[in-house]
């Protein structure tokens, strides 16, 4: 069951299960959560993703990221995620969702249901090196600077709700 994944229709409503990898190159709509960590000086916690996973290797995008597991809570999927590729816990509330899908590396397609989370955190993470090659706390405006810069740097996703749903975030305020 551990690697199976929701399967969702545009109303997120559960059709079903599939194997994540079939689902990813199938690119089947699923549900899916986002992760953003601010801190009390309104900066976002960034993790540049690491470079074994099987898309996206290295590449910088918000907190973290997962799939909920068939039959369990997604806000405690959101926590228990956060606590193992960031090595904290704290407090997440469900800000909005959105459908997208992303083209991605090794032929795969990324066609997610996505809840988004915030949380706010002001203590220092302890990244599990197999999920995360390393973190930044940097502010919204400096981010998208960078963005603009460097876009081929940041996941298709996080890039998505920066520049479609950037308002839902409010700087981190819950």
């Amino acid at each position: 069951m551990k690697n199976e994944i929701i399967l969702v229709d545009e109303k997120d409503n559960h059709t079903g299960t599939g194997e994540k990898m079939t689902v990813h190159k199938e690119g089947k709509l699923h549900r899916a959560f986002s992760v953003f960590i601010f801190n009390s000086k309104n900066k976002l916690m960034l993790q540049q993703r690491a470079k074994s996973k099987y898309h996206s290797p290295g590449l910088w995008t918000n907190t973290c990221c997962s799939h909920p597991i068939p039959g369990e809570n997604i806000l405690e999927n959101a926590e228990q995620r956060l606590k193992k590729e960031m090595g904290f816990e704290c407090n997440l509330q469900e800000k909005f969702s959105f459908i997208y899908k992303a083209e991605l590396d090794q032929g795969l397609t990324e066609h997610e249901f996505d809840h988004v989370f915030i949380g706010i955190f002001n203590g220092q993470p302890h990244p599990d090196p197999e999920e995360v090659e390393e973190f930044a706390w940097l502010s919204l405006d400096r981010i998208r600077e960078n963005i603009k810069d460097h876009p081929e740097k940041y996941t298709f996703w996080f890039k998505s709700i920066l520049e479609q749903h950037s308002d839902y975030l409010n700087n981190g305020k819950i």
